[in-house]
């Protein structure tokens, strides 16, 4: 099964076929032989996965070894690689270390727009209050109009960077109106408790950190301004070659995702000690950022290149891009001139 098909069946394929065997006695693990032995020969060695912090799903999965189960019949290891953000993996996607990533709207963009070699494969559904531009508690700024003029600390070309614009816009204020400060999270952070910028754009978990331990106020959210979906992005080639592996993967995404929608308590319990937080963050943030991963449609694109369009327009991308061209499938579609 090809990537471009699993797009339009969605998760059901693998799922199917395990049912189907159970049927007759058989469980996961012999679903895995029988995939096993028709795919050995196309199988990689590994999947290399690229997440951070934010990526409750992937951590999820890393934590139990999930994934790593589930491949062991296909002969297929596991190599988990952190990030501080989503450009930083996109890099990483770009040169070959990673297979496969998780990121928000905007760095994919910006990767595009670079010249890099990836598709979009499935989402997390929307998530606006899962992002926020922050104040210190005793802050003067109460509204958006009082970021005028103000230094702004946000990770260039992440998700934030499109919901400081959309919220300027929003509140009749240009980009132009603020001093944007790129700083990675972990930068940001010791910048905005030491008094050096005015406001921070950020996302979760380090936006709940902040909440919790800083006592941080939110001068406006995504609510009303952005989605901020989430995006699970594949090396082309790599999805292209081995589709198998990550029909494999979204399945355990998707039950690993149900898990934490079930009872994120349990699973900020779960993940918190390998994000580094308190399980009372990990959890505050799980609650603003449902899981249930799906396959990237049409639609979903379109507001991807709503972003993409005023990325180009304000010059922060060198020039255009049609994000169709990063969809399973494009380049077929393409040579067939549709």
């Amino acid at each position: 099964m090809t990537i471009g098909r699993w797009t339009e069946v969605g998760l059901q394929g693998f799922a199917a076929i395990r049912r189907g065997l159970a049927r007759w006695g058989l469980g996961v693990a012999a679903v895995g032989f029988c995939l096993a032995s028709t795919w050995a020969a196309d199988n990689p060695a590994e999947l290399r996965i690229g997440f951070q912090k934010s990526a409750s799903v992937f951590v999820l999965q890393k934590s139990q070894r999930s994934l790593e189960k589930r491949l062991v019949p296909l002969g297929v290891a596991v190599k988990w690689v952190e990030f501080p953000a989503g450009p930083q993996l996109l890099e990483g996607l770009n040169v070959g270390s990673i297979d496969v990533g998780y990121v928000g709207e905007a760095p994919p963009i910006f990767a595009q727009a670079a010249g890099a070699n990836f598709v979009y494969v499935v989402f997390d559904p929307a998530a606006p209050g899962a992002e926020a531009i922050i104040v210190p508690k005793t802050s003067a700024i109460r509204t958006v109009a009082d970021l005028k003029g103000k230094k702004v600390a946000l990770n260039k070309g992440s998700n934030v960077h499109y919901l400081l614009v959309r919220v300027l816009q929003n509140s009749g204020l240009a980009y132009a109106d603020v001093q944007p400060v790129f700083l990675p999270p972990a930068d940001a952070r010791a910048a905005f408790e030491r008094g050096a910028v005015d406001a921070w754009a950020i996302w979760d978990p380090f936006l709940a950190a902040a909440q919790t331990q800083l006592g941080a106020r939110i001068v406006a959210d995504g609510q009303g301004a952005v989605n901020n979906y989430a995006y699970y992005l594949a090396e082309r080639q790599y999805a292209e070659k081995y589709p198998q592996v990550l029909d494999v993967l979204f399945e355990d995404l998707r039950e690993q995702g149900a898990l934490i929608n079930q009872d994120p308590a349990k699973a900020a319990a779960r993940v918190a000690p390998l994000q580094g937080l308190d399980p009372e963050v990990v959890e505050r943030a799980l609650r603003r950022n449902p899981s249930g991963v799906a396959p990237v449609t049409a639609a979903i694109a379109a507001q991807q290149q709503k972003i993409a369009d005023v990325f180009a327009e304000l010059k922060l991308i060198p020039k255009p891009i049609r994000v169709a061209d990063t969809l399973p499938g494009a380049a077929t579609r393409a040579a067939q001139g549709k």
